[in-house]
């Protein structure tokens, strides 16, 4: 039997702390599964020197791993913190068998003082003074189980009690640390409520005096020997030193719930971890105390000393960087403001620059290992499309064409995201592309999220297409058994050359003769996995992917990093800007006379609503309530429709067709005329509860409208009260820019509400905000850009490569280098 030595104890910690970070998910990794991998090393290697309980302890922990799989996540969760402390108590143990006997010094008096022997980032929190087995098992909820996992649990922010104030400058909403003389001091029950205990201390400087209180509450509290104990603590005459933030009180200005410390004198030096200081503020759970998490981190830092910098010198010079052991000790306690900055930025940029380089590799590694066949640009098929086009292309539309026609002319597969407004023209670019395949010979295949859309697009497409004598066909869920073979046969034998579609195109017994390119609409409503199912149906296929969902560019290159991205943010001419006026219930008469005039010049009208029927617990009108109340009560003399996701495919598209031939005045929906319904006739959009809409998505519902000649109208009905609602939806008011919109929605919400939780794809990152930090992403990426284009495979920088690969296996769950 082999024996394992301490590197290979830290690997096996590594994978157990990817595996938390990754949400005990049993990673797939090049080789084996996480729990392949525990259980071969467990079982193959044990401790040299270790009693036979240790050695039966390993071999059981590496059993419970062959089963990995089939327990539950409160399961593994404590399988993976068990193997954790089995592996730290054990390397303890080894330690202290093999090292030599320490010297003998003096014990520590300061109790918040690391251990003086050098601290190894890999030794358990046991082994830090003042931290006993029960704080570490505290600490254990938190996910820290070494020194360096204290290091990198970055506080989520800080309190600055750096700046000493006198008495006479104190204002209020200000953090400050003030240092004066105890006049009177009193702690007493309160007579209203016997479980509150009042501590109350009156402290005077050279400017002024002040009154100070501290609450406690609970039964110990009440204790005459503990409340006596408090004020012999702070004497009168007393020097204290107080930090907190200020506020008024009935009594005058004040430091609410201030932390105290006496000093020896008014020029002692303060001893605390929060007075006078900037203040960590960590993240916590049930039972760990903020002062504990400090006292650990304290203790932990000399080691940060010990830490490698993966980033160059010359990298840190050019983005202006501190180095990292400064950026870790600083981040958890700087000596002032700038420091903190410092640390943060250094820090920031650190997440960002890996996000990017392990993308940009990706990117890279996909375009060495995959090949695709060059693609006609040129040609008779493209000559007659832009004959029978009733339209001239506008200058952003031409941009991003001639960018598609390069990726479709390169021997790499192309990976392009085109992002354009509402209404702003990529179906037109993407038929461009798909009649490039098709007149080079091959296959093509339009995927979108719904059939509504699918549809929509299906019936542009059989415009143009048959002026051009090409076939077209649409496969979506409600597509008839035998129409089905009908199109998987002509798919096999290559005579259909393009198929839209929904997730059917995805599906097993579609199989094409030769995909040559695949566009994908609304791709951020797809899965990674839906969009690379439709990329397996051919060899490496050209892959466009489209959305009418403007996103941020600090959004797009971190979700999109390794895409290529092209926008079309030109309207084409003629478009009237969109009227868009904020209302409330008091003006809803004025709405309907609006409608009523629209509907008498011919015009139709959508009202938007975000519920099907009504809800107990939300007071918001519902699609099917309002339409019956419409149709009986407001409109009576017109034809009310009602569209909504619960109504079969064939109902949908019913009331659609009524719709787009006028049989229908008005149409009450839900969102799911977001996209894909195009009445260039509608003329009037009102969205009730405006406010409980992100705005990227009112964007989009606005774009129903105003896609005719005839000037339109939103009208956002707000059922809000809150001054935020209001500044959120006059946004919309005055601007129609779609990407500005989805920046101030990104600003307003943040990156997980705007993209959705669901199938976000966000990294988890500690510090750096993508609303805060876009100056230093665009930094990350362009340093990102320039090492890869130094040394491709970051052999010249091997801690670099090693720093990449263990945050890219948090992130993606496999190693991005072998």
């Amino acid at each position: 039997m082999s024996t394992t030595n301490l590197p290979d104890w830290v690997r096996l910690q590594q994978a157990l702390s990817v595996e938390a970070d990754r949400g005990f998910c049993d990673l797939e990794g090049k080789q084996f599964r996480f729990s392949q991998f525990l259980q071969q090393s467990l079982a193959s290697t044990v401790p040299p020197h270790s009693e036979s309980a240790v050695q039966e302890r390993w071999q059981s922990t590496a059993q419970k791993f062959g089963g990995y799989a089939d327990l539950t996540l409160n399961q593994r969760q404590h399988l993976v913190a068990e193997t954790r402390r089995l592996l730290y108590s054990t390397q303890k143990d080894y330690r202290q068998a093999t090292d030599p006997p320490p010297k003998p010094r003096k014990p520590a008096t300061q109790k918040l003082k690391a251990t003086p022997q050098k601290l190894s980032l890999d030794l358990p929190i046991l082994s830090l003074s003042g931290i006993g087995p029960k704080s570490a098992q505290k600490l254990e909820k938190l996910g820290l189980f070494s020194v360096r996992d204290l290091l990198f649990y970055y506080p989520r922010d800080h309190i600055d009690y750096a700046r000493q104030v006198s008495i006479r400058d104190l204002e209020e909403g200000a953090t400050v640390t003030l240092v004066a003389t105890v006049r009177r001091v009193n702690c007493f029950s309160s007579p209203r409520n016997p479980k509150l205990t009042i501590f109350e201390l009156v402290v005077k400087d050279a400017t002024g005096q002040l009154k100070l209180s501290r609450f406690y509450a609970g039964n110990r509290f009440r204790s005459r020997g503990w409340q006596e104990q408090q004020k012999r603590l702070y004497p009168p005459g007393a020097v204290v030193a107080a930090s907190g933030l200020v506020k008024s009180s009935k009594y005058g200005i004040t430091l609410d719930n201030p932390d105290l410390e006496v000093l020896n004198h008014s020029g002692d030096k303060i001893e605390s971890m929060v007075i006078g200081r900037v203040v960590p503020i960590y993240a916590l759970t049930e039972g760990v105390t903020p002062d504990l998490v400090r006292r650990a981190v304290v203790a932990a830092l000399p080691a940060a000393k010990s830490l490698r910098d993966p980033l160059p010198e010359g990298l840190r010079q050019q983005n202006n960087l501190t180095d990292l052991p400064s950026a870790i000790a600083d981040v958890h306690f700087p000596p002032d403001s700038d420091a903190l900055d410092r640390a943060r930025h250094r820090l920031i940029f650190d997440e960002f620059f890996y996000l990017q380089l392990g993308m940009l590799v990706r990117r890279q590694q996909q375009r060495q290992t995959q090949e695709s066949v060059p693609l006609s640009v040129h040609g008779e098929l493209l000559e007659r499309f832009y004959e029978v086009l009733p339209f001239t292309l506008t200058g952003a539309q031409k941009r991003v064409v001639q960018d598609i026609l390069a990726d479709l002319q390169s021997t790499q597969p192309m990976n392009r995201l085109v992002q354009g407004d509402v209404g702003s023209g990529k179906t037109v670019v993407a038929v461009i592309a798909l009649l490039s395949a098709i007149q080079s010979g091959y296959q093509t295949a339009l995927m979108a999220p719904t059939e509504v859309l699918a549809e929509q697009h299906y019936h542009k497409l059989v415009e143009w297409f048959n002026q051009l004598h090409l076939p077209v066909d649409l496969l979506t869920g409600s597509t008839k058994a035998a129409k089905r073979r009908q199109i998987a046969e002509q798919l096999k034998t290559g005579e259909l050359p393009l198929l839209v579609g929904t997730h059917a195109l995805i599906q097993d017994n579609v199989e094409f003769d030769r995909l040559g390119l695949a566009v994908i609409d609304e791709q951020h409503r797809f899965g990674v996995q839906q969009r690379a199912l439709l990329q397996q149906k051919g060899q490496h296929p050209h892959v466009l992917t489209m959305t009418a969902t403007p996103i941020p560019r600090t959004l797009a290159l971190t979700l999109h990093g390794d895409l290529d991205v092209s926008q079309i943010d030109e309207l084409p001419p003629g478009r009237q800007a969109i009227q868009t006026t904020m209302l409330t219930t008091r003006d809803r008469a004025h709405a309907y006379d609006l409608m009523r005039r629209e509907i008498a010049q011919g015009r139709q009208i959508y009202i938007v609503l975000p519920l099907v029927e009504e809800s107990e617990k939300l007071d918001l009108r519902s699609a099917v309530q309002e339409h019956d109340r419409l149709q009986t009560t407001i409109f009576p003399n017109f034809q009310v429709g009602l569209l909504h996701g619960r109504l079969t495919s064939a109902e949908k598209e019913e009331v659609i067709s009524q719709f787009r031939e006028h049989t229908l005045h008005i149409l009450v929906s839900t969102t799911v005329v977001e996209v894909g319904v195009d009445i260039p006739n509608a003329t009037v959009m009102l969205i009730e509860h405006a406010d409980r809409f992100g705005l990227s998505q009112l964007h989009q519902l606005r774009g129903r409208v105003g896609r005719g000649a005839h000037q339109s109208y939103c009208l956002l009905m707000n059922s809000s009260k809150t001054e935020t609602a209001r500044q959120r939806l006059a946004v919309l008011e005055q601007s129609q820019d779609g990407f500005f919109i989805a920046e101030m929605d990104l600003r307003f919400r943040g990156p997980g509400e705007v993209l959705g939780t669901r199938q976000s794809g966000l990294p988890d990152l500690a510090l750096a905000s993508l609303v805060d930090d876009q100056e230093t992403l665009e930094l990350a990426r362009q340093a990102a850009e320039k090492v890869l284009e130094k040394d491709s495979t970051l052999g010249a920088w091997p801690l670099m490569q090693s720093e990449l690969n263990l945050r890219y296996q948090k992130l993606m769950g496999g190693a991005i280098f072998t």
